[in-house]
């Protein structure tokens, strides 16, 4: 093998790694989004509203 493919690997090696740490981030993130919403939605739930009937 050259050194010119040897260099060529790494460099894909480099990128797919980069790729999926990018989209392990961008699972994180929806994850995360997910989680915020689901917990939001039930604060908001819980609120007690006031009766519009007196």
């Amino acid at each position: 093998m050259t050194e010119d493919e040897q260099r060529k690997i790494r460099e894909r090696e480099e990128i797919a790694a980069r790729v999926a740490a990018f989209r392990a981030t961008q699972e994180k993130f929806k994850r995360e989004r997910e989680e915020y919403f689901v917990s939001t939605l039930d604060n908001a739930r819980k609120v007690e509203r006031p009766s519009l009937w007196p």
